[in-house]
């Protein structure tokens, strides 16, 4: 259906919103089938670069699963850096390195973070509060190699603080021992 829409496009006016509409529920379509191929050919054949632009940022508003985030996420960053205000370049790149981030969680515990997505410093703190070590160690060393230059409102010197500051708390004893009298 969606094909058959797309040549009708090309053989009658359709208006720009109709458009949009139509690209980005077939692109969302194909990113929930898994089809990243597919998607990316999507793209590539709309000729209107503002269209382009409104079809991938509408697509990732709509929230899409984590793989599906993390290609638009992608694509927005590869292709529309310079389109996009400062803060929403942020917001995109946030997203991007939260997908990553869950991606390398066990795929089974992914669920319970992925509502943290665009706030992978967040999505950090709450792993340290759940104890989950190994995984916060695996997302530290993710967002160390992705934040190397970047610039999307936290810094590697935050994570830093953020460890630092769990660290201090799990050496803080709220008494004192006594020792043992015979």
């Amino acid at each position: 259906d969606y094909e058959l829409c797309e040549e009708w496009e090309h053989l009658y006016p359709v208006p720009r919103e109709d458009l949009i509409n139509l690209h980005r529920e077939h692109l969302l379509h194909l990113l929930e089938m898994g089809d990243m191929e597919k998607a990316l050919q999507l793209l590539q054949r709309i000729e209107d670069p503002g269209v382009c632009l409104a079809i991938s940022e509408q697509s990732l508003d709509q929230h899409p699963n984590l793989a599906a985030s993390h290609f638009l996420a992608d694509y927005l960053t590869a292709h529309f850096y310079a389109s996009l205000t400062t803060a929403r370049r942020n917001e995109i790149q946030a997203l991007y390195i939260g997908s990553k981030v869950l991606l390398t969680l066990p795929e089974l515990s992914r669920v319970n973070y992925a509502h943290l997505s665009s706030r992978p410093l967040l999505m950090l703190e709450q792993l340290l509060m759940n104890m989950k070590v190994d995984w916060a160690a695996s997302a530290v060393q993710t967002l160390h190699q992705l934040l190397a230059g970047q610039e999307i409102g936290f810094t590697v010197e935050d994570i830093d603080s953020l460890l630092s500051k769990y660290a201090e708390k799990a050496l803080n004893f709220p008494f004192t021992l006594k020792e043992k009298r015979s």
